[in-house]
């Protein structure tokens, strides 16, 4: 069978389109994946805490970090002592040091990678984006627990420390501002 030019050039460029399609998505979908399964260290969003509160407790680590953005952040507590399957608080400082306003989005993870699946949230601030104005401070909440099945897990039952790690970047649309040339937030 013989195929006309045209029709390797339409298949060729159907093949690119498919291809860079797919290569938008994977982030996304690769970071839906993580948050479902708990894979590589990615925390889950939980709908409830769990009925199970056991005499066995974990330290949890809180770590910080900014890339790119002129603020400070913190967390208020270096880390908390928590039993296995107790709800936990932490509440972290935002502090916008420039004289413009921020857009920016946090991340997160957890370490050691195994205890990912079982380190959840209730309540987050991370991938949502947040506008912290010229010298403004803003206090943002985690409430999270460490699920009761990580004690009875092999592979992570002698977990005794957690670190879970933010980092808050420029969102998207304040990059792209900046390449521009125009401030955030101004029509293109």
């Amino acid at each position: 069978m013989k195929l006309s030019r045209n029709a390797i050039a339409i298949a060729c460029a159907v093949g690119v389109m498919g291809m860079t399609g797919a290569a938008f998505a994977a982030v996304p979908l690769y970071r839906m994946f993580c948050q479902v399964t708990g894979f590589d260290g990615t925390v889950r969003k939980a709908e409830k805490a769990p009925d199970q509160v056991l005499a066995e407790t974990v330290l949890i680590r809180f770590d910080t970090n900014v890339r790119g953005l002129p603020m400070t952040f913190r967390a208020e507590q270096v880390s908390q002592r928590v039993r296995i399957g107790e709800t936990g608080m932490a509440y972290f400082d935002v502090t916008n040091t420039s004289d413009k306003p921020i857009h920016a989005t946090a991340a997160y993870n957890v370490v050691p990678e195994r205890a990912g699946p079982y380190f959840q949230k209730l309540q987050c601030f991370c991938f949502e984006g947040q506008t912290i104005q010229p010298g403004q401070t803003m206090k943002f909440p985690v409430q999270y627990f460490v699920a009761p099945e990580m004690a009875t897990d092999r592979e992570s039952r002698g977990v005794h420390e957690i670190t879970l790690s933010y980092t808050f970047y420029p969102t998207r649309e304040a990059e792209l501002a900046a390449n521009a040339g125009q401030p955030s937030g101004a029509a293109g």
